[in-house]
């Protein structure tokens, strides 16, 4: 998907599920159990060794799925993202280093921001979507609501201490399509690898919505 076409990115699922998957195998049956409850988006992290190579290995074994690469720091990390077949990249802050390349990749880009300073940068720059994080830090919905009314052309996607509990909250007002979080991919599921259990926490997440 293009730079501009993030808002398609956001508009998938009510829920973009932030995974660290430890193998690429993971990744996989990660993204297949999302998919089978209605999830049909991913952001893999590259917190690990094995982000890049489960990223490609999403895209050849589950190509309904639409994953993208977060923690992206650099434009190094956001080529290597795009080669693997990342159709989205995601910064938890500003790096002007990653949009460029986005921009020059014709890559969906989702900047990071906490601050009413940070979100004008990545408007100035031509964004009109941004991630919020850490959002429960910021202020929570109340916050995101008071952005808003300063920048009513952008929406928002909250990350970072969002739970199926607060998701309605933050999901309610109108400029944010989707929040990110991690509750759907419990750490202890994956190593048992109880893929149903993502499925379960998928299937309640896509009706958030």
């Amino acid at each position: 998907m293009k730079r501009h076409q993030v808002r398609e990115v956001m508009a998938i699922s009510p829920v973009i599920p932030v995974v660290v998957t430890p193998t690429a195998e993971a990744g996989v049956e990660i993204a297949r159990a999302l998919l089978a409850g209605g999830i049909g988006v991913i952001e893999v992290t590259l917190r690990t060794a094995a982000g890049l190579d489960a990223i490609r290995a999403i895209g050849e074994h589950v190509p309904d799925i639409c994953v993208g690469a977060g923690t992206v720091w650099t434009a190094a990390e956001a080529q290597n993202a795009s080669d693997a077949g990342a159709a989205f990249i995601v910064s938890p802050g500003i790096s002007d280093a990653v949009g460029d390349r986005c921009a020059e990749l014709d890559l969906a880009y989702l900047p990071g921001a906490q601050t009413v300073s940070e979100i004008a940068h990545h408007r100035r720059r031509g964004l009109d979507a941004v991630k919020l994080f850490p959002a429960s830090v910021v202020g929570g919905p109340k916050a995101i609501k008071a952005y808003a009314s300063v920048f009513p052309d952008l929406q928002f996607c909250p990350t970072g201490g969002v739970s199926s509990d607060n998701a309605p909250d933050y999901l309610a007002l109108d400029c944010i399509p989707c929040v990110g979080g991690s509750w759907l991919v419990d750490k202890t599921a994956v190593a048992e690898g109880n893929w149903q259990a993502i499925t379960d926490q998928a299937s309640a997440a896509a009706k958030l919505g």
